[in-house]
């Protein structure tokens, strides 16, 4: 399609660019246009069901044509859509290609995957400070924010339970060594501290929020919508959890610009074939091991490992390995489950470090000749 008629397209739905809307989606949305189709974009999904964000206002619209045996492919929260411009049932039609998405296992021992929200630039990972901090759990929502395409960040929220300024200074600093290259910001919704600094990151672009029940994402949205759209309840003073209240996935325009997605309170966080996400999320380990004797170094026991060198000088925590290791290890079996050749290539490779291993116990026994 020419620029021009992109740009007549744009134009034409300029009502959906507080939700997204850009030259570029104008352009991938053209081919339905000469359809007859209007563009939109979902905002809540529900059996079967979503709601759509059309220039004309919002839509009840049937899934039941893009509703595939891949549940990475179903319509999703953040999707841009063409749905029918009229009809009772109205359908949406297709998806356009997503930019990113926002993918973890599900608990099913098929282990399939389930997409959270689609087209997200920036995920937020929060964290409550009324709770004794959970790197690992960090570590893993991050590795999931990396993999999707989206910019992380990291905010702990309900700065306001720890007052000393030197105490939060500290968990500040333990959450960003786990975290290289992401931005951490602590917050308090209740006394408005750090918000202004957390919306202008996230203004004008589509925002995710991610956490635990009782992370206080309910409050901290409230905040950021500049209303009480979310319900918001007491979490249990004695291990700082709370129950889901939230309980589907809503797209919401903030005021100060950009969109919000708000999530369901996640107890589980699989990892789903993660494994750039997780060198991401470990990058001074995966560079160390660049210096590594041998280039398919398992950083265990081998000789010349600069990983290993690492922890022993204290440049690495070794609780930073065991956690590397674990996300690693995961990752693999889900991979493995859904991909033949990678069940393969894992097969190889335990039936190497076993040959491995038996030659350097014969060694040791004075047995090789």
């Amino acid at each position: 399609m020419s620029s021009t008629s992109s740009t007549s397209l744009f134009t034409a739905h300029s009502a959906l660019t507080p939700h997204g809307w850009d030259e570029d989606w104008a352009d991938a949305f053209a081919p339905y246009a000469a359809e007859g189709l209007l563009p939109g974009r979902v905002i809540r999904v529900d059996r079967g069901q979503c709601d759509v964000v059309t220039a004309d206002g919002v839509l009840r619209a049937d899934t039941a044509f893009v509703t595939p045996h891949d549940p990475l492919r179903v319509v999703c929260t953040g999707d841009w859509v063409a749905v029918e411009p009229d009809g009772n049932p109205r359908y949406v039609r297709t998806c356009l290609p997503r930019r990113t998405a926002f993918v973890r296992s599900t608990s099913s021992k098929r282990s399939e995957g389930q997409i959270l929200a689609a087209n997200v630039d920036h995920a937020i990972v929060a964290v409550s400070l009324a709770a004794e901090l959970d790197l690992a759990r960090i570590e893993r929502f991050l590795a999931l924010a990396w993999e999707s395409g989206a910019q992380p960040l990291v905010v702990l929220t309900k700065a306001d339970l720890v007052p000393d300024p030197v105490t939060l200074g500290h968990l500040v600093q333990d959450v960003e060594a786990t975290a290289p290259g992401v931005p951490v910001l602590s917050v308090s919704a209740e006394q408005g501290e750090g918000l202004d600094v957390l919306a202008a990151v996230v203004a004008g672009g589509t925002a995710v929020l991610l956490g635990q029940s009782g992370a206080g994402k309910s409050t901290l949205a409230n905040a950021l919508l500049g209303e009480d759209v979310m319900d918001v309840r007491a979490i249990r003073d004695v291990d700082g959890k709370g129950r889901h209240t939230t309980t589907t996935r809503n797209l919401l325009v903030m005021p100060g610009g950009g969109v919000l997605i708000d999530t369901p309170g996640l107890r589980g966080v699989g990892l789903w074939d993660a494994s750039s996400g997780v060198g991401q999320v470990f990058a001074e380990i995966e560079e160390l091991g660049r210096d590594c004797r041998f280039h398919d170094c398992a950083h265990e026991s081998e000789p010349g490992c600069a990983v290993l060198a690492a922890i022993d000088t204290g440049e690495l925590p070794e609780r930073r390995l065991e956690s590397y290791r674990k996300l690693l290890r995961e990752n693999q079996r889900i991979v493995a489950k859904t991909d033949a050749r990678a069940r393969a290539e894992i097969r190889k490779e335990w039936k190497r470090r076993g040959a491995i291993g038996k030659a350097a116990m014969e060694a040791k026994r004075g047995r090789v000749r």
